[in-house]
Parts: structure tokens; C-alpha cells; sequence
């Protein structure tokens, strides 16, 4: 059965990743007027003790008893691209009567010196590790960094929250969940198209039919250095899939490349548990708009084209933050738990598959 039809778990999944080397300079607004209020929030030391969290066994959930309501989480972000210049805005500014208003930012790691960003100092890696009123870090570095510092983080005993994928890599991913259960630790894995109001409306129109055939095609830019293959760079589609048609397996893929124009176009053909045939086609490159194109054909109809909805209010990063601070203060139900990090897994689980198919064929031509 597809997942979809056994439980809808609203702002309970989580970016598009959306950094890159020309954009990582750019200035986030922040949301209102009051920097003073927000600059005044970051500073203001009294962070909590560390929390006293009990570990459960088997899926690092918190308990909820644990946390009282003065119980506060020094934050740390990493990288200081868009997506964690956002970060930071959002933490500064947290939804009001959110979990995200248990956060106070600490400061930011880039490997590039900085000057101070939205009223908040950037400090060393090493002091983020180490100092105790830091409780957790968000990791919008490029993909191919994302293993290396949650590994870290989780090491020294935080918690983590980190932009998809997590690692580049099923293995890796399991020994990173390993550790942080190990830890007794959060261990967060941002997944925000799955709260983009105009797929959260598309899962509402396919839930309970019965699929035939389908494809998504998604075209974009070329891929910045550091992100990885598409497999991986492109998952947050995959994850789509997977969330919507339950457990898949591949079938085959192929890969196109034309480095001297910087395109790549990757089409791995995949089946559902009931046999039903799904293709997705990731294709990158100058000149490519940024596009989804949907064709699902169910015994009741044909869907082609993705909902025409308004944009959410709240940020897709905020959503994220609250689902992360709900996270930390124990008010995630362990199913809900065990659900998200089977996905994840599995999501990897097939992009590590699809890589390796079209990698053969360019082994075996070398």
C-alpha cells in the first residue's frame, strides 16, 4: 500500500538546496523591522543547562517530560549560503508560539571569514563543538560536506538538523542515525518539498487512487560543484515519489553527460510494490528553466500538471525550524519517528542504487 493512504503527517517531513557559488553572497531580508529585538535575542546568554533528555533505545526519541518550558537550545548554523542566511533569519525571528521560539542562535561556521551576519558573529568550528551552551546545529553547507559535519556535531554531543541529503551515501547515513542514537541525540533531516503547499495539495488528489504509470521530469541549471551526482543532488524529487507511491525499486538508469556544455540528464525507471511502472528524469544545464513536469496516470484519471495553490504564509524554512524544535522537546511520536527515517533511508538506499547503475557502464567503457 502506499504510504500516503496509512498516514498523512502534516509539517511531520521535511530544501530544495538551493545554494550556490554565484548566489552564496547574497543578503536575506529579515522578516520585520525589530533587528534590534532579534540582535538583542542572539546575544542574550542564559541558555538553558543542557537538557536532560532520556534516550530511548532503538530510535533516539526525547521525552517530552524531560523539557519544561523555560528549557532553551543554543543553535549554531553551518555554511552561509541562502539557505543558511535564511536560517539564521528564521531563528532570529521564530514563529510566535513555536517550538522554534526555544532557539537561540549562537553564532555561524564558514570556512570563509566573514563579517558579522543579520547582528550574529561568526566563531570557529571548533568552538561550536565545544562550547556547552550550544545544544544543536543546522548544516546547509554544500552536499558533499553534510556527512562530515553532522558526524562531527553528533560526536561532540549535539543535536543536528541538516539540509537533504544527509550524506552522499546509504551507508553513511545509517552510521550517522547509529550515532546519533548512540548519542541520544536529534538527528533532523530537512526534507522542505514535502511542505511546499503545492505538493502537500497534490499527495491530497492521488491518495487512495490506484497508479498506472507515471513520471516526473524535473529540469534546472547545471549543478554546482560539490553537490554531488543527481542521484543524490536531485532526491527531494525521489522523496516525492517514495511519499507518495510508497517503497520503490529500480529497475535501471541511464546517465547522459556533455561536460563541454555542462549538461547531464539522468532517467532511472523504477516499479512500485505493486509493479507499476514510475520514471524519473532529472536533466540539468545551461539555459534549462527551473521546472516539474508530472504525468500520473491512476485507474480513475490522469494527473499532469501540479496544483495551482498559494504560496504558504510561513516560510518552508520556518516549517522546518518548528518541526526540528518539536523534535527537540519531545513532541514527535516515535512512529512518526521510525516513519521519516525509513523513508530517508530508503530514498538513499535508491539513489545509491541508481548511481551505481549508470557508473558500470562508464567502468566498463574505461
Amino acid at each position: 500500500m502506499p504510504w500516503c493512504v496509512c498516514f498523512v503527517l502534516p509539517l511531520s517531513y521535511s530544501v530544495f538546496t538551493v545554494l550556490s557559488a554565484g548566489a552564496a553572497q547574497r543578503r536575506v531580508p529579515p522578516r520585520d523591522a525589530a533587528t534590534a529585538t532579534r540582535r538583542a535575542r542572539s546575544a542574550s546568554g542564559s541558555c538553558a543547562e543542557k537538557p536532560g533528555f532520556q534516550q530511548q533505545a532503538e530510535t533516539g526519541m526525547m521525552s517530552s517530560a524531560a523539557c519544561d518550558g523555560k528549557t532553551m537550545f543554543g543553535v549554531v548554523v553551518a555554511g552561509l549560503g541562502i539557505a543558511g542566511q535564511v536560517r539564521i533569519r528564521d531563528l532570529l525571528s521564530p514563529l510566535p508560539s513555536s517550538p522554534a521560539e526555544k532557539m537561540s542562535i549562537k553564532g555561524f561556521v564558514s570556512r570563509r571569514n566573514l563579517q558579522e551576519q543579520q547582528g550574529v558573529t561568526q566563531i570557529p568550528l571548533d568552538e561550536a563543538l565545544s562550547r556547552e551552551d550550544i545544544h544543536a546545529a543546522i548544516v546547509s553547507t554544500e552536499n558533499s560536506s553534510h556527512e562530515d559535519y553532522v558526524r562531527k556535531f553528533l560526536e561532540a554531543g549535539k543535536h543536528v538538523c541538516v539540509e537533504y541529503p544527509m550524506a552522499l551515501s546509504y551507508a553513511a547515513a545509517v552510521e550517522l542515525f547509529r550515532l546519533a542514537d548512540e548519542k541520544g541525540k536529534v538527528l533532523h533531516v530537512e526534507h522542505i518539498e514535502l511542505l511546499a503547499a503545492d505538493y502537500r495539495q497534490l499527495k491530497k488528489e492521488v491518495c487512495g487512487k490506484s497508479l498506472q504509470e507515471g513520471s516526473l521530469h524535473f529540469t534546472a541549471g547545471p549543478v554546482a560543484p560539490g553537490f554531488g551526482s543527481l542521484a543524490f543532488s536531485g532526491i527531494s524529487r525521489l522523496t516525492w515519489l517514495v511519499d507518495l507511491f510508497g517503497e520503490l525499486s529500480v529497475t535501471g538508469a541511464k546517465l547522459t553527460e556533455e561536460p563541454e556544455k555542462k549538461y547531464t540528464k539522468l532517467t532511472a525507471h523504477l516499479l512500485t510494490q505493486d509493479r507499476r511502472s514510475l520514471t524519473w528524469i532529472e536533466e540539468r544545464g545551461p539555459g534549462l528553466r527551473r521546472n516539474k513536469t508530472i504525468d500520473l496516470r491512476f485507474d480513475s484519471g490522469r494527473v499532469d500538471q501540479l496544483p495551482a495553490v498559494p504560496r504558504d504564509p510561513v516560510g518552508l524554512f520556518a516549517q522546518d525550524l518548528r518541526i526540528f524544535g518539536r523534535k527537540l522537546l519531545g513532541q514527535v511520536a516515535t512512529e512518526a519517528l521510525q516513519a521519516e527515517r525509513k523513508r530517508v533511508l530508503h530514498c538513499l538506499q535508491l539513489a545509491d542504487r541508481i548511481s551505481q547503475l549508470v557508473q558500470a557502464p562508464q567502468q566498463s567503457a574505461s
